[in-house]
């Protein structure tokens, strides 16, 4: 058959007949069609935003103060060590067997002194490993950044008030900062 045969069902509409059976007839121009609307066309990479390709300034942010938290985790492993080591030495001295304020100290303070050396110890090496895994670390790490930061910010705030201040404010901001849009970006990005 032909296109020009009149008797082909599937050829397109002589002039002035009504359209066959079953040709799409062309919608009137004032009225939409029938279903969803039209979608925008979709962007580059099949709507997904591009994976960012070098860590967001607040990422890299979070970790130079997992940096420093570190540090200040080594200084107070220091200064716990050197107190527990001098309470000690101290507590066998015949000058403070006298002192009422040393002897309560003296009492409990050198097991409680060298479990938050231990404690310290361990919270910064929790702090080294987070700011090693930063560059390279999945969703997990940046969940487990944000509990570490939480739990190190109220740390600072209940037992440490006034040492622990500076660790309250880089806690807060290290989880904002990975915790934000940028943060989950870096964190859930395809690693090839």
């Amino acid at each position: 058959m032909s296109f020009g045969d009149p008797n082909n069902p599937y050829g397109p509409p002589q002039g002035g007949q009504q359209p066959n059976y079953g040709y799409p007839q062309q919608q009137p121009q004032g009225q939409p069609g029938y279903g969803y609307p039209q979608a925008p066309p979709a962007p580059a990479g099949y709507g997904y935003p591009a994976a960012p390709t070098s860590m967001p300034g607040s990422v890299s942010a979070a970790r130079v103060m997992l940096w420093v938290i570190f540090g200040l985790q080594l200084v107070g492993v220091a200064l716990f060590a050197i107190s527990a080591a001098s309470v000690n030495a101290a507590k066998n001295d015949d000058q403070l067997k006298d002192d009422a304020a040393f002897q309560q100290l003296a009492d409990y303070s050198s097991g409680m002194l060298w479990g938050l050396v231990a404690f310290a110890l361990v919270w910064g090496v929790i702090a080294l490993v987070l700011a090693i895994k930063v560059g390279s670390g999945g969703n997990g790490v940046r969940i487990a950044t944000m509990v570490f930061a939480i739990i190190t910010a109220i740390l600072g705030l209940y037992p440490f008030i006034v040492v622990g201040l500076v660790h309250t404010v880089l806690a807060i901001l290290v989880a904002v900062f990975v915790g934000n849009s940028n943060g989950s970006a870096w964190y859930k990005r395809p690693r090839y």
